[in-house]
């Protein structure tokens, strides 16, 4: 009994010890130095730059690169364009160009059609692996475009949402004297949103000295949305005219606050018929067991009793 109090008290004494030390050591240093050690950058290597990067960076944007330059090689019917065009409406997601549009829908089409191929191989149907795989090769193609043409839409989508109220400031800013470029300044400095970056692209090829109607047409290009496209068809009228710019805002302004309360109540008309297909999938079946259930245990049992 005394070895085992005094080897508990000698353990006890070297954690003490340890503890004391360790609290005493890692205050050696400065407070003032440690925290100039942590605002000076040290400089890193190039590998440890590239292993902060994401897996993504890493692995798929050099890949997604290859092959879109075998696709610039291979793009004879301006399939590029026509894919540049498509990102532009929906604002260069992942800031992918044509060609690295490109390379992802190559990518996109091989690792779906080999998926699909190696899955119908595991399932043991291997006269069907190359045919499915096909199959899912066009698939693959396919997906990044569903993809791409929900980005654009939801987009759109924000941009109509978003011009009435950039349309008010826009309309207090000319009211209150000052131009329309500068109006249109004031709603770039003040608010954020899709609609405000394609006014800010505008407003900057403005002042490169391209002129204000051109301008505001590939804003409409780029929005792909009848709203703004009535908005701006509005402003370049009234330029051409040399109608007040502050009346056409104002008639505008009203116009689109009775298409938003319409949108509005056509949702909420259309929430009735969506909340349907819940109901009758989930709701209803729970009821009708919750019901009917003890009837037929009843009906069951019936002939037993």
């Amino acid at each position: 009994m005394p070895t085992t109090v005094l080897i508990i008290a000698g353990l006890a004494a070297l954690a003490i010890i340890l503890l004391t030390w360790g609290l005493s050591g890692g205050q050696g240093k400065d407070v003032v130095q440690q925290r100039l050690e942590q605002l000076v950058v040290q400089p890193k290597s190039l590998e440890e730059m590239e292993l902060q990067q994401p897996l993504a960076e890493r692995v798929l944007r050099p890949l997604v690169q290859r092959l879109s330059r075998m696709a610039s090689r291979g793009d004879s019917g301006g399939l590029i364009a026509r894919a540049d065009a498509k990102l532009e409406k929906a604002g260069y997601p992942g800031g992918l160009r044509g060609a690295d549009w490109m390379g992802v829908k190559l990518l996109s089409t091989i690792v779906v059609g080999v998926a699909v191929a190696l899955l119908m191989l595991a399932t043991g149907r291997v006269q069907l692996a190359v045919l499915f795989g096909i199959a899912g090769a066009g698939l693959g193609y396919m997906l990044p475009e569903f993809w791409l043409g929900g980005k654009a839409k939801k987009r759109s989508f924000g941009m109509v949402l978003q011009l009435p109220d950039a349309l008010d400031l826009l309309t207090i800013s000319v009211e209150a004297g000052l131009g329309f470029d500068a109006a249109l300044a004031k709603v770039v400095e003040k608010m954020e949103g899709p609609l405000v970056m394609e006014f800010r692209q505008a407003l900057a090829e403005i002042r490169m000295g391209r002129t204000r109607r051109d301008a505001l047409r590939d804003v409409v290009a780029r929005a792909d949305a009848q709203p703004i496209s009535n908005f701006i068809g509005a402003i370049i009228q009234a330029e051409q005219l040399g109608v007040p710019i502050a009346k056409v805002l104002q008639i505008q302004s009203q116009q689109l606050r009775i298409e938003r309360r319409q949108r509005a109540e056509e949702l909420a008309a259309k929430a009735p018929v969506k909340m349907l297909f819940p109901m009758v999938g989930c709701i209803f079946p729970t009821i009708f067991i919750v019901i009917l259930g003890p009837a037929i245990i009843t009906v069951i049992g019936g002939p037993g009793i």
